[in-house]
């Protein structure tokens, strides 16, 4: 039997493997079973001394496929030369746009049959996107005066739970065009308090963003 004598590198293992089975099947359509089958003999207990289900797994192909990038979103975050306004702009269209999207949307989960993993998006969006990312900017923007508000704190939860939530195709199982017209009013509510930063461009991400998941689903 095929054994790594040292956890990370059995870690690094499982989730390659996992990675590529999300890949080729998607994850709604990979077993743990057909992890281990892949892994060259580690057995199923290798599996679950390091994650408790499926769910962990993914997770953690997640966290690592984001990791590199956003750091590019924390610089965004903490560039000096432009507003809050432009800064929040280019965070949404710089998200959008980095390649791992597409690899994101086309291991998507159902989350529809997951709650668990529904509730996990949720509360990274409220504790840890919202606070760290958006709030930020939208202070920074209060103080610049390219943003009006008394409320920060609730303006970046709403629009990250909009973007995160509302207009995600892997929350509602929207087709691509569904998906532009949600994100297109979107655009319309952030411009009525102000912030006029959607555009074109994003609007049609979102709708090859969903078109990717529904082919792969």
């Amino acid at each position: 039997m095929a054994r790594n004598k040292h956890p990370e590198e059995t870690i690094q293992l499982i989730l390659d493997v996992a990675f590529r089975l999300f890949m080729e099947k998607g994850y709604e359509h990979t077993s743990i079973q057909d992890i281990i089958d892949h892994l060259g003999g580690l057995s199923k207990g290798a599996i679950y001394h390091h994650f408790k289900s499926k769910e962990d797994i993914l997770i953690a192909v997640t966290d690592r496929m984001t990791a590199e990038s956003n750091q590019l979103l924390v610089k965004i975050r903490d560039r000096k030369d432009l507003n809050g306004k432009d800064k929040l702009k280019i965070i949404f269209k710089e998200s959008m746009n980095r390649p791992v999207q597409d690899d994101i949307f086309t291991i998507a989960p159902n989350f529809h049959n997951n709650s668990k993993l529904l509730f996990g998006l949720l509360q990274d969006t409220v504790d840890n996107v919202a606070p760290n990312y958006i709030l930020p900017i939208i202070q920074q923007g209060i103080s610049d005066g390219s943003i009006e508000t008394d409320y920060p704190e609730e303006l970046a939860e709403l629009i990250i739970l909009v973007l995160n939530l509302w207009t995600n195709p892997m929350i509602f199982d929207y087709s691509g065009e569904e998906a532009y017209r949600r994100f297109t009013v979107f655009g319309q509510m952030l411009k009525a308090v102000g912030l006029d930063i959607i555009d074109e461009e994003m609007s049609e991400r979102v709708r090859q963003l969903a078109t990717i998941y529904q082919k792969n689903k």
